[in-house]
């Protein structure tokens, strides 16, 4: 069937179904569903396609979206009845959805569990407690910094004040108007001197071959130019590759981590508290004998 044809037989419908009932049908009980395809021994009716069209849908628009669904739905018919007519011998359906259902079930459930009870608050004294455990897992790849970047457009708005701002931010209050600025006139700044980053990520806001691993020890602090843009740099420290990375730049996957073991140990407790009660409920029966 081409896809004109297709667009004419459902057009008809699709404005029954918009409406909600044909002319020829108000006040009467509604007819039974409508079959739009069918492919091999598989059919795709029209109410399962409700709830696709938002309010004010037209029948000519509803009718193009019931065509390209259906053209999908036809083609993945096809590959399952494909599928279905080449299933192995020895593969095992019924198995497998009953696997699958009951992980379905027991993922819901730990999910549920996980957020009654985990306790997801984490100190300062656990992070670091983690961190002197495992920070030789944690060597640097790459090299990180913590710096000061600030890139304004050309022409620089009152470059002069920049200037003296940029070079007077240990001043707290030239600092507060540094930032002031930045918001008003930088196309991006970073002035967090607490937070590290790589050196890929600052080198891809600055012009190409600017700033890369192996210069970074010789671009500490600068001020240039392209055509486009003025930035201005400054590093107050860098960690090179294979040093450990600083707690506070795996900060958040030792959260994660830690976070994750208090899942595992959570659910494992969860089992076994399960099977204790079992056992003195009498709801476990063993019928193997071991030697």
């Amino acid at each position: 069937m081409n896809r004109l044809t297709f667009l004419n037989i459902v057009s008809a419908l699709l404005i029954c179904m918009v409406c909600g009932v044909s002319c020829q049908w108000i006040g009467e009980k509604a007819p039974e569903d409508k079959v739009l395809v069918k492919a091999n021994n598989k059919m795709l009716y029209l109410s399962e396609l409700d709830g696709m069209f938002p309010d004010g849908t037209s029948s000519g628009d509803s009718a193009l979206i019931i065509s390209a669904y259906a053209e999908r739905w036809i083609r993945e018919a096809l590959l399952l009845h494909e599928a279905e007519r080449n299933i192995p011998s020895d593969l095992n359906i019924d198995k497998l959805v009953r696997d699958y259902r009951a992980s379905l079930i027991r993922n819901n459930y730990e999910k549920i569990l996980v957020e009654e009870l985990l306790d997801s608050m984490i100190t300062q004294d656990e992070l670091h407690a983690f961190y002197e455990k495992n920070k030789e897992q944690y060597q640097l790849e790459t090299p990180i910094v913590r710096c000061y970047l600030v890139k304004v457009p050309l022409p620089v708005p009152e470059a002069e004040k920049l200037r003296d701002l940029w070079s007077g931010s240990d001043n707290k209050k030239n600092f507060s108007a540094l930032v002031n600025y930045c918001n008003s006139h930088a196309e991006a700044h970073l002035l967090d001197k607490a937070t590290w980053y790589s050196v890929e990520d600052i080198a891809e806001q600055l012009p190409n071959g600017t700033l890369t691993a192996d210069n970074i020890s010789a671009k500490l602090d600068f001020t240039q130019r392209d055509g486009q843009f003025e930035y201005l740099f400054k590093v107050f420290e860098v960690k090179n590759r294979k040093d450990i990375a600083p707690l506070a730049y795996i900060e958040e996957q030792a959260r994660k981590y830690i976070l994750h073991q208090r899942k595992i140990k959570l659910l494992e407790q969860k089992k076994e508290e399960m099977y204790e009660r079992a056992i003195r409920r009498g709801n476990v029966q063993v019928y193997y004998e071991e030697n």
